[in-house]
């Protein structure tokens, strides 16, 4: 059976914090999820446990994530010296923007497309973090890696996903995974 693993990171630090975007790798982990085919499960990391982290990715048959070679992957850098982008990875955001040329939101496609919403968002995470609520940062993270998991695999069943256009209107893109 193929293992693919779904993930996602949550940062202490936004990017204001660490002098930009460029600087990923400086934001720090606060909670990291990962669901496993292969296991059938979820797996919660903290901080402390990242080297276990890294072994499931760099284990997996297929990552995937989304934005997870831009922002996810940078962030792990700060860890790390292996090239998580060597990796077998699907970019789900990298994927759609393939098709309709501009980015998309997880948030976006999976209220389109499921009529879901996420239940927080990344500046809501680091503020967790601060208060110490590492729980409610688990549960959203989780949650955030259960639609990237729907949203794959509706897209491979379906070969399209939904999202609303810059004018409210829901419409339908082609993806190949």
């Amino acid at each position: 059976m193929k293992n693919i693993v779904y993930f996602d990171v949550e940062t202490k630090r936004a990017a204001s914090e660490v002098g930009g975007w460029q600087n990923a790798r400086d934001m720090g982990i606060s909670v990291a999820v990962t669901y496993s085919t292969a296991r059938g499960g979820y797996m919660i990391y903290s901080e402390k446990r990242v080297d276990d982290l890294l072994t499931e990715i760099q284990r997996a048959d297929l990552v995937v994530g989304f934005n997870n070679l831009r922002f996810d992957y940078e962030v792990l850098h700060g860890y790390t010296i292996f090239d998580l982008r060597q990796l077998p990875t699907l970019d789900l955001l990298v994927e759609l923007q393939k098709s309709i040329k501009h980015r998309l939101s997880l948030d976006a496609v999976a209220s389109a497309t499921f009529g879901t919403e996420k239940t927080a968002d990344g500046k809501q995470a680091i503020d967790w973090y601060r208060e110490g609520r590492l729980l409610e940062i688990a549960e959203y993270c989780c949650y955030d890696v259960k639609l990237t998991k729907m949203v794959h695999e509706f897209g491979a069943q379906n070969k399209q996903l939904f999202y609303q256009n810059r004018f409210g209107v829901t419409t339908s893109v082609p993806v190949e995974w």
